[in-house]
């Protein structure tokens, strides 16, 4: 079966850490690049960062120095470890790919960051 499951959020105080995993199954995932998105409620889905199959990595300004992407692809997870949070980063967070020219999401983990 062809999916994506994400895991790992939880609720955390503000300035508390949170490690995201996403395991990929029926793809092949050492060649992949594979991303994050997060969704707050009443906004839209944005870009958190990606990873290519060869390791390197992009991430959007908001999260620049306190998120970090890795990948373990025996495991076929991506890891997004999440340092430093705030109130804005509170949402449901996605990891996708690209499987056959469309794209796969997962069904998304809920990160809630308390003030």
């Amino acid at each position: 079966q062809v999916q994506l499951v994400e895991s790992g959020g939880d609720l955390v105080q503000g300035g508390g850490s949170l490690n995201l995993s996403c395991t990929a199954s029926g793809i092949l995932f050492q060649y992949a690049a594979m991303a994050w998105y997060r969704q707050a409620p009443g906004k839209q889905r944005e870009f958190v960062g990606l990873i290519t199959s060869g390791g390197t990595v992009n991430y959007a300004d908001s999260v620049k120095g306190r998120f970090t992407i890795s990948r373990d692809n025996p495991a076929k997870t991506m890891f997004l470890q999440m340092n430093n949070l705030g109130p804005e980063d509170s949402g449901v967070y996605y990891c996708k790919t690209d499987w056959r020219s469309k794209d796969l999401w997962g069904q998304g983990t809920q990160v809630t960051v308390s003030s």
